[in-house]
Parts: C-alpha cells; structure tokens; sequence
C-alpha cells in the first residue's frame, strides 16, 4: 500500500496539516459514510489544492473557499440527474458499490472513491472522462492512485507533460 511519506517525497512538504477531526466527521455524518483513512490523511496534510496545475483536491473545513463538502453536495446533484448518471458504471452515493465523488481535474475528469461492497472489501478509485461516455475503474486505494499519478502513470488524467521536472502544488485560490 502507497503511505503519505511516498507522496511527499514527490509533491514536497505540505503546509496546511489539519488535526481537527470535526470538519470530516460532520460530513460523514450529512453523508453518511466514512471516507478512508488514507484519502482523509492527503487531504489534512495538504488541505485544499491543486497538483501539477490539474488536480483538485478539497478539504471539508467548512471556512476554506474550495471546501470539500460543497463540492460533493454540488457533485452528487450533477451526477444523479438522469442525463449524467448514465455516464458512470454505478449510481452515486455513500451506499456499499456506490460511487463518491472527491476530486475534480481541469482536463474534465471527475474522481470518485467506490463504496466498499461489505466490510472485507477495499475502496477503489473510478475516475469518469467528462467530455466522453468513458469510465475507468482502478483496482487501488486512493492514495495508490495518487501515488501512480504522481509518478506520471496514466490514470486518465492526461497528465503527461502537466509536471515535466516533478510534481508540484498550490494551495487553491
């Protein structure tokens, strides 16, 4: 499994690092789920930012611009309306099997954490090309995921040449 130090060998050293547990878990209960511990462990280091000046990624506390919470409130709506849900190989949702949306990309993809399916199961990422009918299923954690991002693996975010010397971030305006 990809750990934190991995992605900050690449990405650099974070300056938000978020201990409060509060803004997560007053989401988890609006949403009723509880997002992996890896997902929620980037996102409290790095809060919300822009990688390689393509990936978003969103923190729930509720006093930032770019809050996480909002995000996936707006998303959700997007992606159960009839015309977009049949974009995605399962509905949206905190259900088991059900995807969440989490991160966005300026390239047009959307990223989501599939629901386990029961207790034994892992999260996975699916990542939707917005501007196609075309979906991908990674058979990864998020941070695996992240990981193979940064390391310029196609994971469908076009992301070659996006960070041609190595990965960088900013904080979001």
């Amino acid at each position: 499994m990809a750990t934190l130090p991995e992605s900050q060998a690449l990405l650099g050293e974070p300056r938000f690092n978020w201990s409060d547990p509060a803004s997560w878990t007053e989401l988890e209960q609006e949403l009723g789920i509880e997002f992996p511990a890896d997902f929620r462990e980037i996102v409290d280091t790095y809060g919300s930012i822009e990688i390689n000046g393509q990936l978003y990624l969103k923190h729930p506390a509720g006093h930032l611009l770019h809050d996480l919470g909002e995000m996936i409130r707006r998303d959700l709506e997007l992606w159960r309306d009839e015309d977009m849900a049949e974009f995605l190989p399962d509905p949206v949702g905190a259900n088991p099997g059900e995807l969440m949306p989490v991160a966005t990309a300026t390239t047009g993809e959307a990223i989501f954490l599939r629901v386990p399916d029961g207790p034994s199961s892992s999260w996975r990422v699916a990542v939707q090309e917005f501007d196609s009918p075309a979906w991908t299923l990674y058979e990864m954690t998020f941070s695996e995921w992240l990981l193979a991002y940064l390391r310029g693996r196609d994971v469908t975010l076009c992301s070659q040449g996006f960070a041609p010397d190595r990965p960088f971030w900013e904080f979001l305006p």
